[in-house]
């Protein structure tokens, strides 16, 4: 299939469903950022020592994350069957019932219970993907999967400010806030979204590629992106041990409490939205996607590194900064991912890279957590307390290692190819 033709006609003539997905991201991802600064707090409640709240707090995120990777292949192939739409309506009632639950919880047992549900049933970022791959050809796929990061970065921007508002009221507060805001997507989406899945390109749904396992399998053949499915794993392991252990690391080393932290996420999302929002259109006509994952990584792998090694915290906004490039890996690669797979097959495809992202969710807290704890002994503003972020740094640079070895192989395959076609 040429994927030139892959978008829709109808699609196409409608500009506007980019704005709407936009605004549907926006309104999750502020209700999401209103929720990291305080669920460790809220775990915390529960424990009486910094070791436990570790431990739990890592073993809450677990449970998301395991029932994501479960569910993600599964509402992705469903979106490919009956549209976008219904799925992400699904996904907005999910995220709801799982914040208001959350913060009615009064035990660890309920707490992991509700990210359990939760997880299984919100996938709204790989739908999302597929519904930008959708209307969008491969060559401005980048440039638009950039556009969706800024909206995930402006919703940690926003959410952590209503969180120095709402915490400080009470610890529950945000969750209740944070559920009435997916409610507001809920109704937004139900009566403003329009579908961007044709009819004549939907497919029957599968169980068998639907499981997890088969996805995955699936993501690894397709041709010029296969193997890049080892970077998504590294660089997406990096990122969700640095998401689970960055509130605690700060606390435990610096001091910080939901404001600070808050803050430091607002950071991160100023530079998300300026880098994807405004930069990476820019960037995109100097260097290609290949080549900006490449230079990304190569920042990350510093940036987290030198996260580890901070002494003082305002360091940790100056390093936020610097890591600018980072903020373009992401987008390189899912465009290079979408543009490789089939139109009929997005929903799928976009599914099982959030599945992949769900995998390494369940395996970072295994490994970011009791890294944390076994450190958390330690004074104040010891180098060694940063051992979850020096994990994050070799991550990252396994990736990098991965990724100039895979672009390097498709150079010389395609111009082995070229070579071939000019000889016959």
């Amino acid at each position: 299939m040429n994927h030139k033709e892959a978008v829709s006609p109808e699609a196409a003539k409608r500009p506007a469903a980019m704005r709407f997905i936009m605004i549907t991201v926006l309104i999750d991802m502020v209700s999401i950022g209103l929720i990291i600064p305080v669920l460790s707090a809220l775990v915390g409640s529960f424990t009486g020592s910094q070791a436990d709240q570790a431990f739990w707090y890592g073993a809450v995120t677990f449970a998301f994350g395991i029932a994501n990777f479960f569910g993600s292949p599964i509402l992705g192939a469903l979106s490919d069957r009956f549209g976008r739409r219904p799925v992400l309506l699904l996904g907005f009632c999910g995220l709801a019932l799982n914040f208001f639950a959350t913060g009615l919880s009064t035990a660890l047992w309920m707490l992991i219970a509700v990210r359990l549900v939760g997880g299984a049933v919100q996938s709204n970022a790989a739908v999302a993907n597929a519904y930008v791959a959708d209307i969008t050809p491969p060559e401005d796929r980048a440039r638009r999967f950039g556009l969706l990061g800024a909206m995930f970065g402006l919703g940690f921007i926003l959410g952590p400010v209503l969180v120095g508002l709402l915490g400080h009221v009470h610890l529950q507060l945000p969750f209740f806030f944070a559920g009435g805001l997916a409610m507001l997507n809920l109704l937004y989406g139900f009566f403003v979204l329009p579908e961007s899945l044709p009819p004549e390109r939907r497919r029957p749904f599968d169980w068998k590629r639907a499981n997890p396992l088969s996805a995955l399998h699936g993501l690894t053949q397709l041709r010029g992106a296969g193997n890049l499915v080892a970077v998504i794993a590294c660089t997406g392991l990096a990122q969700f041990v640095l998401y689970t252990t960055w509130v605690l690391y700060t606390t435990f080393k610096f001091g910080w409490g939901p404001m600070e932290n808050g803050w430091s996420l607002a950071v991160v999302g100023v530079m998300s939205v300026l880098v994807q929002g405004v930069l990476l259109g820019r960037l995109l006509k100097r260097y290609s996607p290949q080549r900006l994952a490449v230079m990304g990584l190569i920042s990350s792998t510093i940036a987290y590194a030198l996260y580890g090694a901070a002494t003082d915290g305002w360091m940790m906004y100056a390093f936020i900064i610097f890591n600018l490039l980072g903020f373009t890996v992401a987008a390189s690669i899912q465009s290079i991912v979408s543009s490789a797979a089939d139109a009929s097959m997005q929903g799928q495809t976009m599914g099982a890279v959030s599945s992949l992202n769900s995998l390494m969710a369940v395996v970072a807290p295994v490994l970011g957590a009791p890294l944390l704890g076994a450190v958390s002994h330690l004074p104040r503003g010891d180098w060694r307390i940063g051992a979850p972020l020096y994990l994050c740094a070799a991550l990252q640079l396994c990736g990098l290692v991965l990724a100039i070895f895979h672009f390097r192989g498709m150079r010389r395959n395609r111009l082995a190819a070229q070579a071939v076609g000019q000889s016959a």
